[in-house]
């Protein structure tokens, strides 16, 4: 192992700043929310509606990132679809980046495939780029900047 591997106090790891969010696709947010009350104790920190995703999403804090549960506000949205194809679960994950434009442009580089070709508004005021699960080894990436 080299030192920088063995080095637990390194903050981050070259362009991942932090976990932003586990994103969880769920059918019923208020059932979803009401489960993770019980189970957990957790509250919801952010509650929004994303038009242009057609999704409904809450935010569950948890140290310095969240769960992400998210709804489908209607049935063409990538939730709806997500879920119709897989069922409920686990949908993607948000990594946090200083750079938006600039990490889409090391994954596309590295042999990814951006679903945005351009980074865009997200939740909460962030900028946001989707990479596809296909380039990912099957895992669908949101980039996210703060």
């Amino acid at each position: 192992m080299t030192e920088e591997i063995m080095n637990e106090t390194t903050p981050t790891s070259g362009l991942l700043t932090e976990i932003d969010h586990v994103a969880i696709a769920v059918k019923d947010l208020d059932a979803a929310i009401e489960y993770y009350q019980q189970a957990f104790g957790a509250t919801v920190t952010h509650r929004e509606v994303v038009e242009s995703d057609g999704v409904d999403e809450a935010l569950i804090k948890v140290a310095d990132s969240y769960i992400q549960l998210t709804a489908a506000t209607r049935p063409d949205s990538p939730i709806a679809k997500s879920i119709e194809k897989r069922g409920e679960g686990l949908h993607h994950i948000g990594y946090r980046v200083a750079n938006c434009q600039e990490a889409l442009d090391a994954m596309v580089a590295a042999g990814a495939t951006a679903i945005d070709q351009a980074p865009r508004p997200g939740s909460r005021g962030t900028t946001v780029a989707f990479v596809h699960p296909k380039g990912s080894f099957g895992t669908l990436i949101e980039l996210v900047q703060e």
